[in-house]
């Protein structure tokens, strides 16, 4: 590294610290030592890394290292204990963050109905959950099968918190029925940024994975896979020098489907959710317009074709717009297009807004569109609206500032 006046140290990975440690002339354990403030210590300047020499902190500050971490401009606080942060950073732009105590009823690992029992699933021997639901075993028989593991591990920590970030300052995919896309798309954020987020939570929280078990989700503000080598990067940042283990954490896509192929490729690699929302290609086309690009069969045919290791599922999201796309005509034409796979849906009936041209639909017809995907055989799980009354749940990460309650279903 010649030029370190613009090094920020946060989004630098083992062998990037190791080559500025060496460019300072330091000895190589000083990159361990930076490592452990950095992602483990989250301090905020380099004075803060007190493991260093007092003359080494004042020449990296002289050189003008920085350390990179986010600022949190404004905290909302949900009735539920959901928290939205207003991350800002040093360009002046600025991103959503969630925390959410209690998971939403989505992810594996977030502690919700849906998380609880696939983090089950993984428990069991290869013959377990994955084998009977391919040999047509209904669904009611492997919760019964997951919830006798639950009582294996009562006294465990549960680990339902789950940390909601973004990837992108804004969003270029336009969903019809997202906040998000109200922004427009500003610019990518680094790999410093996105797990600058995570960063700046857990200090505020104060946890500490791998002590604590954190649940993470790719879902906020942006399109992972249209910012994917950051994206790449900090995920392989947050599990080898955060702590937070791959299998806690879930990356959803609207369906970039060149980058579904390249995603089974990595090393390092968070669970994959595939945001549906439609059961036919001119719904979905609609509803998303980058099904013009990617439709549906494209879209299927790379998640059939996407590697999943030993107990992994693909998740399928399918945000429910009351009369639009929310019938039992709807719920039987996705039965058709899963048939066969090894996936779980995650129901999503819409949390509204300013702006958003869509009704959310009634607590029946939620049911009777996950009953008819039951009884299919596709597990399928409605997600608990979080943070809805300040603006934080799925969907409403808009920057909104000024918040008026949202209304309740």
């Amino acid at each position: 590294m010649s030029d370190l006046s613009q090094v920020v140290l946060l989004g630098l990975d083992q062998a990037e610290l190791s080559s500025l440690v060496e460019s300072v002339g330091e000895p190589a354990y000083r990159a361990k030592q930076l490592r452990e403030a950095v992602y483990r210590q989250r301090v905020e300047s380099i004075e803060g890394i007190t493991t260093l020499p007092q003359q080494l902190r004042i020449k990296l500050a002289e050189k003008g290292i920085s350390i990179g971490l986010p600022r949190i401009e404004r905290r909302f606080v949900s009735q539920d204990g959901t928290v939205r942060y207003l991350i800002g950073f040093a360009d002046g732009q600025s991103v959503e963050t969630v925390w959410m105590p209690e998971g939403d009823g989505g992810e594996a690992g977030d502690g919700s109905e849906a998380g609880e029992l696939a983090e089950r699933f993984a428990d069991l021997s290869p013959s377990g959950a994955e084998a009977r639901l391919e040999k047509g075993e209904p669904f009611a028989a492997l919760k019964h099968c997951a919830t006798q593991k639950r009582g294996q591990k009562q006294g465990q920590n549960q680990g339902r918190s789950t940390i909601c970030i973004s990837s992108q300052v804004g969003c270029a995919v336009d969903c019809q029925f997202c906040l998000t896309a109200l922004l427009g798309a500003k610019r990518n954020l680094t790999a410093g940024e996105i797990v600058g987020q995570v960063c700046a939570v857990l200090k505020d929280q104060q946890v500490s994975p791998p002590q604590d078990r954190i649940n993470l989700v790719f879902m906020g503000q942006g399109e992972p896979f249209l910012n994917y080598e950051n994206f790449v990067k900090a995920a392989r940042l947050l599990v080898e020098e955060v702590g937070i283990a791959e299998r806690r954490m879930t990356v959803s896509t609207a369906g970039i489907v060149p980058r579904i192929h390249d995603f089974g490729g990595e090393k390092i690699r968070p669970k994959l959710a595939i945001s549906l929302n439609a059961s036919s290609d001119e719904l979905r086309t609609r509803l998303m317009p980058l099904n013009k690009k990617w439709n549906l069969e494209m879209l299927m045919a790379a998640a059939r074709a996407y590697p999943l290791r030993s107990r992994e599922w693909i998740t399928f999201e399918y945000v429910l717009l009351g009369t639009v796309n929310d019938g039992p005509e709807n719920a039987k034409e996705v039965v058709e297009l899963l048939r066969g796979m090894r996936c779980k849906v995650n129901l999503i009936a819409l949390n509204p807004g300013p702006g958003i041209d869509f009704t959310t639909p009634g607590e029946e017809r939620v049911a009777g569109f996950q009953t008819i995907l039951r009884e299919s055989g596709i597990p399928a799980f409605v997600r608990r609206p979080r943070g809805r009354d300040i603006y934080a749940a799925c969907g409403q990460l808009k920057r909104t500032v000024e918040i008026a309650t949202a209304p309740a279903l």
